[in-house]
């Protein structure tokens, strides 16, 4: 170790999970949280070059902006839904059959990352009320009832999220560099 000050970078420079502890999330959680927290900042960041046009496009047949957007929304609500020892709502079950389908949906590139942010927050404040004594406890997941723990549960959320964010910062970057 150097005896040299260490530099506090502003948040702005710095990852979310670089920046401590999330308020109120219980410590085995927190890279859940700091994973969707980064992944808002940059969707965030993403969709603010996007234009309009480009939403549903699909270059090289690639998943379509739109369709990262509305799955990433899906996923966090269905994989929290199962940590829950729920099972999926006939609406959860619409939206997720209408995922990537641009003629299913009037939301425009605002509303749907809106409903990204509002799902990072319902899961981060999902976080906050886990009670980690059930980290281990068995869940199922979908109809054939797939084996899984809410630790499982929450950690592929985050990990699932962050896979489509590189996925979603990609195909931006694809189709902005394509001629119009």
């Amino acid at each position: 170790m150097s005896n040299q000050q260490t530099t506090i970078l502003p948040e702005a420079l710095s990852e979310v999970w670089l920046r401590g502890p999330v308020p109120l999330v219980p410590a085995a959680l927190q890279p859940v949280a700091h994973a969707l927290l980064q992944a808002r900042e940059e969707v965030e960041a993403a969709m603010r070059s996007l234009p309009e046009s480009l939403l549903w496009q699909r270059p090289a047949s690639l998943a379509s902006p739109g369709f990262h957007l509305q799955h990433m929304s899906g996923v966090l609500d269905r994989l929290f839904t199962y940590a829950a020892g729920s099972t999926l709502s006939e609406q959860q079950l619409a939206l997720l059959q209408a995922e990537g389908d641009s003629g299913a949906t009037t939301a425009d590139a605002a509303k749907l990352l809106q409903s990204f942010v509002a799902a990072v927050d319902d899961a981060v404040n999902n976080l906050i009320l886990t009670d980690v004594n059930t980290l281990t406890q068995e869940r199922s997941v979908g109809r054939a009832k797939l084996p899984s723990t809410v630790a499982g549960l929450l950690f592929h959320a985050a990990e699932h999220t962050m896979r489509h964010v590189g996925q979603l910062i990609t195909t931006i970057r694809i189709l902005q560099d394509q001629p119009q």
